[in-house]
């Protein structure tokens, strides 16, 4: 089947290039270091939330939002792109691949790179926790695991979608640098700005606009914020600070934002995909 075929060899590849094992390790060193140190963050509200893993989770929250986006667009922002730049990809089109199955299989087989990190990573934690921690939450941490998983599959479905727009790996690579810090900083940016202009730096008492909130939301490092305290309800308890607003999203939304930015991310890909020609 050619889709399984161009899986196994983006993965082969990946080992090959020392991608794969630089991913998994630098995700071990990050969720290894935040178990070891214990930290856990204060509680600003009467809760009987065990301080142990649900702490560890919330206190990871921050390198998971900022680190498994950068791997994934890492990882995926010359998948296509590269093997355009060398010359490979005109040659696995000649062979019965449609591109279809390029876009496919490449965001399948960095996917499965990405996934074994963060397994491998949350793997470390839970033993830390096991032999160190008075209490282990496992359920939630599995859970907390798979959302991971999941939020990092979007931003390889980010990468994989803008690598298939570009026609070289340097423009594919100054894109991905640009989109990560537009979602990690950009995008609160925005809504800093919109805020100041419409309600002020300050908002009231009564809090910011409903639509504002909503555009908030729509990046995907809020989203899976939300996405997390729909599957953990305890996070509510236990978040870093308190929040007020006239009006919250459900917490399913998150879920149904990011699966949003996964399928349009790939859609828009392999749209332009289909419509350049490869030289």
């Amino acid at each position: 089947m050619p889709l399984a075929a161009i899986v196994r060899k983006d993965v082969r590849d990946s080992i090959r290039s020392g991608s794969f094992i630089a991913t998994t390790l630098l995700f071990v060193l990050v969720a290894g270091f935040w178990a070891v140190i214990q930290h856990v963050p204060p509680m600003y509200s009467d809760t009987t939330a065990p301080t142990s893993t649900l702490a560890l989770l919330n206190s990871m929250g921050q390198p998971m939002a900022f680190f498994v986006p950068l791997l994934g667009l890492a990882i995926s922002y010359g998948a296509i792109a590269r093997e355009r730049d060398s010359g490979t990809l005109r040659l696995a089109l000649s062979l019965p691949n449609s591109r279809s199955d390029v876009v496919l299989g490449k965001f399948v087989g960095r996917t499965a790179v990405l996934s074994i990190a963060i397994l491998s990573g949350y793997a470390v934690v839970a033993g830390i926790a096991l032999l160190t921690y008075e209490s282990f939450a496992a359920v939630k941490f599995i859970l907390y695991t798979l959302l991971t998983g999941f939020y990092g599959t979007v931003y390889v479905a980010i990468g994989i979608g803008f690598s298939s727009a570009m026609k070289s790996q340097q423009r594919a690579l100054g894109g991905a640098v640009g989109l990560y810090f537009f979602f990690q900083l950009g995008w609160d940016l925005v809504t800093a700005i919109l805020q100041t202009v419409t309600v002020g730096y300050i908002p009231p008492e009564s809090g910011v606009p409903p639509w504002l909130i909503v555009v908030d939301a729509l990046n995907p490092t809020s989203a899976v914020g939300y996405a997390t305290r729909a599957i953990i309800p305890t996070f509510d308890e236990i978040m870093s600070y308190p929040v007020s607003a006239s009006f919250y999203p459900p917490k399913w939304a998150g879920f149904a934002i990011l699966t949003a930015w996964l399928v349009l991310s790939l859609g828009y890909g392999h749209r332009r995909f289909q419509l350049t020609d490869i030289q």
